[in-house]
């Protein structure tokens, strides 16, 4: 999925998914809500990874 058919499907600014992919930019709550409705996963599985 790219850039902005991710942010045609949230109400993120294609310019500030780009910026939080980068750690440009501090997530708020509501914005990873947004992501993870556009994903279409639970908000968890956006933190669910091994470093």
């Amino acid at each position: 999925m790219s850039y902005r058919e991710l942010a045609q499907k949230c109400d993120v600014d294609y310019s500030n998914i780009i910026k939080i992919e980068k750690g440009e930019v501090d997530l708020r709550i509501s914005t990873i809500q947004e992501l993870a409705k556009g994903l279409d996963v639970h908000p968890q599985e956006l933190f669910d990874f091994k470093l």
